[in-house]
């Protein structure tokens, strides 16, 4: 793959704080990206805010306004992860859909590709900058404008299964499956907008843990382990 969109979970980045930031955990993440960065594949990545915010379990915010809460989490967390990443020898930038004075740049397709050119890791922070839509639509946004060939989703599960494996001790991991499978199921991989954009855009998706030893990498190898979701 020579272009791959990176989905990482904010909670996953807190580590076993899973509030706020676990700077061990994100440095191994940045070494990794930094070996398929060194090998010439062209990195984008998204990050939830779920380690900051979690506007749907708020009852007395409008929704418009913490979903706005949540997409400045996403902010934050692209600047943080983004700096750790400058700390390994990596190029970044960071790419929001609305004006954030000088601290990150306006998203727009060919500046993105401008900073591909020069072996940057590109930040899409801020989601769609719409409220309503989860960072997971936002991945397969942007995965879609940059033409990426694959969204590498880093969960807290390693891969895809029938049912949810932790009130299931019998659940089914699938080594691959089709995202209309994944519909017609109910599977909530990623929500339902962003699994019908994967299926509409032909966006395939590999899923594994994030935790396992050099996952990512592992997720453009044939040392794979996870579940490919197929278009």
């Amino acid at each position: 793959m020579k272009r791959i969109l990176l989905k990482l979970s904010g909670e996953a980045l807190a580590g076993e704080k899973h509030q706020g930031f676990d700077e061990p955990t994100v440095t191994r993440v940045a070494l990794q990206v930094k070996q398929l960065v060194d090998k010439g594949v062209e990195v984008g990545i998204v990050i939830g805010g779920g380690n900051f915010w979690r506007g749907r379990t708020s009852e007395t915010i409008d929704r418009t306004k913490a979903d706005q809460i949540g997409m400045l989490a996403t902010v934050m967390n692209c600047i943080y992860v983004s700096e750790i990443f400058r700390s390994t020898g990596m190029k970044t930038q960071v790419l929001t859909p609305f004006e954030c004075g000088s601290m990150t740049k306006l998203f727009s397709k060919d500046r993105a590709n401008k900073y591909f050119a020069h072996q940057m890791v590109v930040f899409f922070a801020g989601g769609t900058g719409h409220p309503y839509f989860s960072t997971d639509t936002a991945t397969v946004l942007r995965a879609v404008e940059i033409e990426a060939d694959a969204i590498l989703l880093a969960k807290a599960v390693d891969g895809v299964y029938d049912s949810d494996p932790k009130l299931n001790p019998d659940a089914k991991r699938y080594d691959e499956i089709s995202i209309e499978d994944v519909i017609a199921q109910k599977l909530a991989v990623v929500d339902l907008t962003a699994s019908i954009m994967c299926m509409e855009n032909h966006m395939p998706m590999r899923v594994f843990c994030l935790n396992d030893e050099n996952s990512i990498v592992k997720a453009l190898s044939g040392d794979f382990c996870g579940t490919k979701v197929t278009v």
